[in-house]
């Protein structure tokens, strides 16, 4: 019965050692707040060259704020709404859009979705296939908020 207990112990400590010595941390991009100031940036002269005052938020890779501007006389809800979007696009991994899309097509089930806000102006930031954050952004119509997202997302296709 010693032999066993102490077989099926060193066993145990055997493929434990093994077990450890496999695992790793994972490698991965994270946005600095001078990447995610460059996508604001960005989204922001897209907004000033049309006349539109927008709220610009990005997000990080846990759907925290790294950063965020409104645009003088941008109205207050949009502080909000901004960040609702990016955390959307984050989340789910698809632009707010999309839930705004199937929304329009009938399916509002959709809104009782936690952390869901169903408005374009969301869009998740992809570099090298990571998940690295969001921008949202908020204070025109959904497709002037989408248009100055894009503008942003386009400046973060220029990361390493």
């Amino acid at each position: 019965m010693k032999k066993l207990l102490s077989g099926m112990l060193w066993g145990t400590t055997l493929l434990s050692t093994i077990s450890m010595a496999d695992a790793q941390l994972a490698t991965k991009k994270v946005l600095t707040l001078e990447a995610a100031k460059q996508i604001a940036a960005a989204a922001q002269a897209e907004a000033k060259k049309n006349n539109w005052t927008m709220v610009i938020c990005v997000v990080d890779d846990g759907g925290r704020l790294i950063y965020l501007e409104r645009m003088d006389g941008t109205q207050l809800g949009s502080i909000q709404v901004a960040q609702d979007k990016a955390s959307t696009a984050l989340m789910f991994k698809r632009p707010s859009k999309a839930f705004e899309d199937t929304v329009a097509g009938g399916r509002v089930a959709v809104i009782k979705l936690s952390g869901v806000t169903p408005v374009e102006g969301g869009l998740p930031i992809v570099i090298d296939g990571q998940y690295v954050g969001a921008i949202g952004v908020s204070g025109g119509t959904s497709p002037q908020d989408g248009q100055v997202a894009a503008a942003g997302l386009k400046a973060a296709e220029n990361l390493k």
